[in-house]
């Protein structure tokens, strides 16, 4: 365009001014899920299609991760609609990765409705490298404060209204979504763990934080909720109820917080502890606390079902003399392979086994009869009878087997149970007998 004195421009000027300096011009009509190009130069030649669906363009631009073109989960995409409605005039900046490359172009988005607001005109522009750099620092900054944080958006009760709303992964700006807090609970109540869900729908209920929280009061809990990249991860839900000058507003800030890094460590190491507390420290089986809880819970499942279950005890014979002959270093290696010989078998056969103390071990047998305790107990006895103990070699064992009857208690079942073991070795030793 031909350039003038300052003051010579006009009204008339400004569409030249604008398609010459403008990236891209986009026409959209929402009523009819379309768009259409007016104008492409730079990126948005590869970027922008003549024509296309508008849905998918809001998905291009916004549900994407940050720096990446990959595509956020689809559960998340039901949001693309109402992120793609237009009141007022709105500006954001966006971060765009085309097909087949790795950098980013950052774009700044500015929307201008018109005809009555049933038309939009997308006016976008890339900003040049030295823009870029500057604002690829700011944005670090903020990144290093807000890294955990997944989500947030600012809620009013009175109005059903979100506003405010801020996906961290997908963007360091805030996104216009146009949605009701009642229609967003309903639609994020998919992304919730199944065994959550409930508790997430009444801890957001509109009464529930009407009723519980007085202005400032903030509160959380945690929940496992799926991620922008379909998997589920610990967040913290965080609710605080803003303080304002009327005590009938209800306007509340929410957060996610991305705790899943900690709680897995958390988890891992209370699983540690349980681990310590239910099993034996030399053989790593089930200890005689855990394997009495077994027992009892065993009784009292047979009580209530007509499914059988039965007990076997299990000792070693001579083990004394091995202590004496060999050492006790060699009597804790002995008991360690056999340890690890009867878990081996139990997790074949679906039972439970642990230590009962010494070197005597029972087994805890769910929905199992006597007879087929007995097959299973003379299958574990050969085993124990062919198996090659280091430094000792050959070591055997006398096996007690019991079924269970709705009237047994745990006296009566263990005194049967323990009869039966040492019938087994009264009567010679590397034995089974039934009681």
């Amino acid at each position: 365009m031909e350039s003038k004195n300052l003051y010579d421009y006009t009204i008339n000027d400004v569409p030249a001014i604008l398609a010459d300096n403008v990236d891209a011009i986009v026409i959209v009509d929402p009523a009819i899920d379309a768009y259409k190009s007016v104008l492409r130069r730079g990126m948005f030649v590869k970027f922008l299609k003549d024509s296309g669906i508008y849905h998918d363009l809001i998905l291009d631009l916004w549900f994407h991760f940050n720096d990446s073109n990959e595509k956020v989960v689809g559960d998340y995409q039901i949001f693309a609609d109402n992120t793609g409605v237009f009141k007022n005039k709105y500006s954001r900046r966006l971060k765009i990765v085309l097909e087949e490359e790795k950098v980013s172009h950052l774009v700044q988005l500015t929307v201008y409705p018109f005809d009555n607001a049933s038309k939009y005109i997308f006016v976008m522009d890339e900003f040049n490298d030295n823009e870029s750099l500057q604002e690829s620092l700011t944005t670090k900054k903020i990144n290093t404060i807000q890294n955990t944080y997944l989500f947030s958006m600012y809620i009013d009760l009175v109005a059903d209204t979100t506003s405010s709303i801020n996906v961290t992964e997908i963007s360091d700006d805030v996104v216009n979504y146009n949605l009701k807090y009642s229609d967003w609970r309903m639609m994020i109540v998919n992304m919730i763990w199944p065994e959550d869900q409930e508790q997430f729908l009444r801890r957001t209920d509109p009464e529930y934080l009407k009723k519980n929280f007085t202005p400032g009061r903030t509160s959380s809990y945690d929940c496992m909720m799926r991620n922008l990249e379909g998997k589920f991860i610990w967040v913290k839900l965080i609710f605080s109820r803003a303080k304002t000058f009327s005590e009938d507003d209800y306007r509340f800030v929410f957060m996610v917080q991305d705790i899943n890094d900690n709680s897995m460590e958390l988890m891992s190491t209370l699983q540690k502890y349980e681990e310590k507390a239910i099993k034996d420290p030399l053989t790593n089986v089930y200890n005689h606390g855990e394997m009495e809880t077994q027992l009892n819970s065993a009784l009292a499942y047979r009580q209530k079902s007509d499914n059988a279950v039965s007990f076997m005890m299990i000792d070693l014979d001579h083990f004394k003399s091995v202590n004496d002959n060999y050492g006790h270093s060699v009597g804790d290696t002995t008991l360690k392979h056999f340890a690890n010989l009867m878990r081996e078998f139990a997790a074949e056969k679906k039972i439970m086994a642990g230590r009962w103390g010494g070197e005597e071990f029972v087994i805890v047998c769910r929905d199992v009869n006597g007879e087929a305790a007995l097959a299973m107990a003379e299958e574990f006895r050969k085993k124990v009878e062919e198996y090659q103990f280091p430094e000792i070699y050959h070591i055997t064992c006398s096996i007690g087997v019991t079924e269970i009857s709705k009237e047994d208690d745990f006296t009566e079942a263990f005194n049967r149970l323990d009869k039966a073991m040492y019938a087994s070795k009264h009567n010679g030793r590397n034995k089974v007998t039934k009681l």
